[in-house]
C-alpha cells in the first residue's frame, strides 16, 4: 500500500495551522475538564439506557490480549443496562476451516442486517458472543476498504491533521477495520430506525482511532468515546529499553513518535483522543501518560473490572486444581527425570510476550535469586512462564515421552514447545543462560519451564485452557515495568490465587490506594490482608524488585495451610471489589459526558 499519494505539499502547508489548532483544542479541553465537576448533577440527569451503544475493537470475538478480557467480562453488565441495543463490532478474520470459537451466528438478528449492502464491499455476519450476557455482535469483512485508503488518508489529514505519510506494518489494516466499523455503525443505525443523535459509539485503542474520526465525518451527531488502554508511544518507549519514569515529564509525544518511527499510529491515536466526545483511560497511571504524550488528559478513568461468572464453583474449582496440578507436575517430571511431589509450590507468570514491559526479565531473575538463597531446600518450586511465543511445534521428545509413558531425555529440558526463534527469543535465551550458569540449582530444586503457547486446551502438551489451569497455581507473579492496568493479576486473585505485581501497573496502584490504603512492609502480611503484594519498581530499582519477589515467594513457600488459605480468601475478597457491577458507573459517567459534549459541539 503506497501511503505517499497524499499530497506532501498540501500536508506541509497545513501542518503548522493544524498543529496549533490541535494544541488549542487540547488546551480548551483541559479548561472544560476543570469546569466539568460543576456539571456533575447535570450529567446525572442524562439518560443513556435508551441509546444505541456500539462498541468496537480488534479484539471483539478475537482473543489476542487484555482488551478481549475487558470487553468480554464487562459485557453482561452493559447488556443488563442496554439489552440488545448493545452491539459489539469486530473483525471477521475467520474462515470455514478456522471459525471463531467465540461467535455464534444468527443470520436473522438485527432485522437480518447481514443482508445489507454497504460501501467498500463491506460484508456483515450477525450473531452473539459466547460469553456471559451473550451480547449481539457483528463481524465485518473490511478488505474492500484497502483500495480507498489513500483517499481516506487525505481526508483525515485535511479534517483532523492525521499524518499517515509514514505508515507501515499493521497501520493500514487497523485503519481499514476502523473505517469499516464506522460505516457499519451508520448503516445499522439507519437500518434499525435509530436517530443519529441516539447513537453512542465507543472505540478502543489506536487500531480503531481512524474509525472514530471517520464516524465524525459521516455521522457527526453520534456521540463518540475513545479509550486508550496503553499509548502507542508509551509502549514503544518501554519496548525500546528507554527509561519511561525517570524522564517522564521531559518526553514529548510528537518528538518521540518521529524518533521511534511511530508517527502514523501516534498521530491517529492523538487525533482520536482530542476529537472524541469523551476520552477515557483505564488507570490514573495511563491518564498521566496520555496527558504527557497525547496532550490531552482523559475526562474519565474507567478501571477494568472482572466478571465473577468466569470463576468456577467450589466443587469445579477443586476438580480443576487436582487435574491441573497433576498435568503440570507430570510435564515437569518428564522434562527433568525427577518426581515432583504434590507439595510442590507452583508459581507462574503469563500475559503478552513483552520481555521487559511485562516483567519476564524480573520473574526469571527472581527465580535465580530464590535458588541462590537456598529457600527451596524445604519445598520444591516449579516456575512456569505461560507466555505465547513464535511456536513451531510441540517438543517432539516430550510428546513421545508423554504418549509412551516413559522418561526420555528432553532437549532443551525447559521448553515444552520448540520455537522458530529459540536463539533470539529473550525469555528462552535467559532461561537457557541461567541453567548453563547453574543459577537455577539451589539446595533444593527451582525448575523454570517455558510453555510458549496459547493455552486454549489444544496446544498438544498441556491441553488445558488458561482459566482451567489457573486453579492449579499456588501464587502468581506479574513484575510489570509498563502495565496500564494489569488483567493477569486481577484474573489471578479472582480465582483465589495470591499474586505479586508492581506499582507500575494500574492494578497495583489501585490495590495500594483503594484496597490496602498504604504499602505494607511485610510481604506475607500483605498477602494475608489483600491477597496481593505490590512491589516497588522504577528505572533504578531492578534488583531491589527481584529481591522483593524472591523474599515474598520464600515466605509464602514456608507458610502453613491456615496462612495460605487466608491469603487465598483475601485475594478473592479484593477481587470482589473489582466487580464490573461496581466499576461500570465510570462508564455511565463517560456516556453522559460524551452526550453532553456532543450536544455542545453540534450547537456550535
Amino acid at each position: 500500500m503506497d501511503c505517499r499519494r497524499v499530497q506532501i505539499s498540501d500536508m506541509k502547508k497545513e501542518q503548522k495551522s493544524l498543529s496549533s489548532k490541535n494544541a488549542c483544542k487540547a488546551a480548551k479541553a483541559e479548561c472544560k475538564q476543570s469546569k466539568g465537576k460543576g456539571k456533575k448533577a447535570e450529567n446525572e440527569s442524562v439518560k443513556t439506557s435508551d441509546k444505541l451503544l456500539f462498541e468496537t475493537s480488534w479484539e471483539v470475538c478475537n482473543k489476542i490480549g487484555g482488551i478481549y478480557t475487558v470487553l468480554s467480562t464487562k459485557a453482561r453488565v452493559l447488556k443488563e443496562q442496554f439489552g440488545d441495543n448493545l452491539i459489539f463490532i469486530g473483525p471477521d478474520v475467520w474462515t470455514e476451516a478456522s471459525p471463531s470459537p467465540y461467535f455464534k451466528e444468527y443470520k436473522t438478528l438485527l432485522k437480518s442486517a447481514a443482508k445489507l449492502t454497504l460501501p467498500y464491499g463491506i460484508t456483515l455476519r450477525t450473531g452473539r458472543w459466547d460469553i456471559p450476557g451473550s451480547p449481539v455482535v457483528v463481524l465485518i469483512k473490511f478488505e474492500g476498504v484497502y483500495p480507498a485508503l489513500n483517499d481516506i488518508y487525505g481526508d483525515m489529514w485535511r479534517l483532523f491533521g492525521v499524518d499517515s505519510l509514514h505508515c507501515y506494518g499493521d497501520y493500514p489494516e487497523g485503519c481499514s477495520f476502523g473505517v469499516a466499523a464506522a460505516v457499519t455503525m451508520q448503516a445499522l443505525a439507519a437500518h434499525l430506525g435509530a436517530k443519529d443523535s441516539d447513537v453512542l459509539a465507543h472505540f478502543n485503542e489506536w487500531t480503531t482511532g481512524m474509525g472514530l474520526l471517520w464516524l465524525r465525518k459521516i455521522m457527526p451527531e453520534a456521540a463518540s468515546l475513545f479509550t486508550t488502554h496503553a499509548t502507542s508511544i508509551g509502549r514503544s518507549i518501554c519496548g525500546n529499553g528507554k527509561h519511561l519514569y525517570e524522564y517522564f515529564t521531559g518526553y514529548n509525544g510528537d518528538q518521540m513518535a518521529r524518533e521511534l518511527n511511530m508517527e502514523a499510529k501516534h498521530s491517529v491515536e492523538k487525533a482520536a483522543a482530542i476529537n472524541a466526545d469523551c476520552f477515557t483511560a483505564v488507570s490514573s497511571l495511563t491518564a498521566d501518560e496520555c496527558a504527557q504524550l497525547l496532550d490531552k488528559r482523559p475526562e474519565v478513568v474507567t478501571p477494568n473490572g472482572f466478571e465473577p461468572d468466569f470463576v468456577p464453583s467450589k466443587r469445579a474449582y477443586a476438580l480443576l486444581r487436582k487435574a491441573g496440578r497433576k498435568r503440570l507436575l507430570e510435564i515437569a517430571a518428564k522434562m527433568t527425570g525427577k518426581n515432583w511431589s504434590d507439595d510442590t509450590l507452583i508459581v507462574a507468570t503469563s500475559g503478552r510476550n513483552e520481555y521487559r514491559n511485562k516483567g519476564l526479565d524480573v520473574f526469571l531473575d527472581s527465580m535465580a535469586e530464590l535458588s541462590r538463597t537456598g529457600a527451596p531446600a524445604r519445598r520444591d518450586i516449579l516456575a512456569l512462564v505461560l507466555v505465547p511465543a513464535w511456536v513451531r511445534e510441540p517438543n517432539g521428545e516430550l510428546l513421545i515421552d508423554m504418549n509412551q509413558n516413559g522418561i526420555l531425555p528432553v532437549t532443551p529440558d525447559y521448553l515444552t514447545h520448540r520455537l522458530n526463534n529459540e536463539d533470539s527469543d529473550p525469555a528462552c535465551c535467559r532461561i537457557g543462560q541461567l541453567e548453563r550458569e547453574g543459577q537455577l540449582a539451589g539446595e533444593g530444586q527451582v525448575k523454570t519451564i517455558f510453555i510458549p503457547c496459547y493455552l486454549d486446551g489444544a496446544d498438544g502438551i498441556v491441553n488445558i485452557s488458561y482459566y482451567d489451569i489457573l486453579p492449579a497455581l499456588d501464587i502468581t507473579v506479574f513484575a510489570s515495568y509498563y502495565e496500564p492496568w494489569g488483567y493477569t493479576p486481577l484474573e489471578s486473585i479472582a480465582f483465589g490465587v495470591p499474586t505479586v505485581t508492581t506499582d507500575k501497573s494500574g492494578f497495583g496502584q489501585w490495590v495500594e490506594s483503594d484496597v490496602a490504603k498504604a504499602r505494607i512492609e511485610s510481604p506475607l502480611e500483605s498477602l494475608e490482608k489483600t491477597g496481593v503484594v505490590v512491589a516497588a519498581r522504577d528505572d533504578n530499582s531492578y534488583w531491589d524488585t527481584v529481591k522483593t519477589i524472591a523474599r515474598t515467594l520464600e515466605a509464602f513457600s514456608g507458610a502453613d495451610k491456615q496462612t495460605v488459605d487466608a491469603c487465598s480468601e483475601a485475594a478473592s475478597t479484593t477481587a470482589a471489589l473489582a466487580d464490573w457491577k461496581l466499576f461500570i458507573s465510570k462508564y455511565d459517567e463517560a456516556f453522559k459526558i460524551a452526550l453532553q459534549n456532543r450536544d455542545a459541539r453540534i450547537k456550535k
